[in-house]
């Protein structure tokens, strides 16, 4: 039998807190990961919902994740990460505390490139738990002192046009704001939805700021807002870009994240570290 520490989702932020966890995101860019070489995410019908499996490769450790959509609850995973170098099973993390702390800080690495040095009022659109993770992540990266969460009531205009930093974290098919509402110095995360016809942004939004994206090929293939908007390769920043200092023109800025796999390996294998070196 097989004797590995489970990293339970109650404990994936005693381990790695936000700020860390954007720290070796942005470090792994640094040190020349490229998310375009990442596996396109697999996704599998089964009788209740679907199989995502999400296999990727980062410093160390690599790692699968395996979670589950349409169950009860209606996401469900685990992530086994492996030793890179001899292949052997490391260690075992809990996929929901793993994505809620890997999607967030993802969103935050952008944000601390994207938005301005003293951006303090953020909007975030959505209760649930990724809405709240991504206030922490968000307050990890700039001097937030004014957060409005919103649920499917919407805000109001006024509301949309005061906010420096706006996320949106919901299960959305359609645009939730007016994207021309947006100040020109705002910063808009979307992380709903992995899918092509799904989007919480609208055109007017996509065509008028600069649009992040984790990769072009992952993009192009998942991400609604940019199909929608008929946006093509050459109109997209990558993270990578950004994180390594690519210009940015002037006007809003919108992040539109769709999850990889890239992500929880990086953030699985700091986990992981700290784990095994507390063993």
């Amino acid at each position: 039998m097989i004797d590995l520490p489970y990293i339970a989702a109650d404990d994936v932020l005693g381990l790695l807190g936000y700020a860390d966890a954007v720290d070796a995101l942005e470090a792994a860019l640094f040190a020349g990961l490229d998310p375009e070489a990442d596996p396109a995410r697999m996704i599998v019908p089964v009788g209740g919902g679907d199989l995502l499996v999400m296999p990727s490769v980062a410093g160390a450790h690599a790692s699968v994740k395996l979670v589950t959509v349409g169950g009860e609850p209606r996401v469900q995973g685990l992530c086994v990460v492996f030793d890179a170098t001899t292949l052997a099973p490391v260690a075992l993390v809990d996929g929901i505390g793993l994505t809620n702390l890997r999607t967030a800080a993802v969103s935050a690495l952008a944000v601390r490139h994207l938005a301005a040095p003293d951006a303090s009022r953020l909007l975030a659109f959505g209760r649930g738990p990724q809405a709240h993770a991504h206030v922490e992540a968000v307050r990890a990266v700039r001097p937030i002192d004014h957060v409005a969460m919103v649920g499917r009531e919407g805000a109001a205009d006024e509301v949309i046009e005061a906010a420096d930093v706006i996320c949106c974290c919901t299960t959305s098919r359609e645009p939730v704001f007016d994207g021309s509402l947006v100040a020109d110095h705002a910063t808009v995360v979307a992380i709903g939805s992995h899918e092509p016809d799904v989007r919480e942004t609208d055109d007017a939004l996509a065509h008028r700021a600069t649009v992040v994206v984790e990769s072009r090929a992952s993009a192009l293939r998942e991400a609604g807002v940019v199909v929608a908007a008929g946006l093509q390769a050459d109109d997209l920043m990558t993270l990578a870009e950004l994180v390594r200092d690519q210009p940015l023109t002037p006007g809003p800025r919108l992040f539109k994240s769709s999850g990889m796999a890239w992500e929880d390996a990086v953030v699985a294998s700091a986990l992981t570290s700290t784990a095994l070196e507390g063993r």
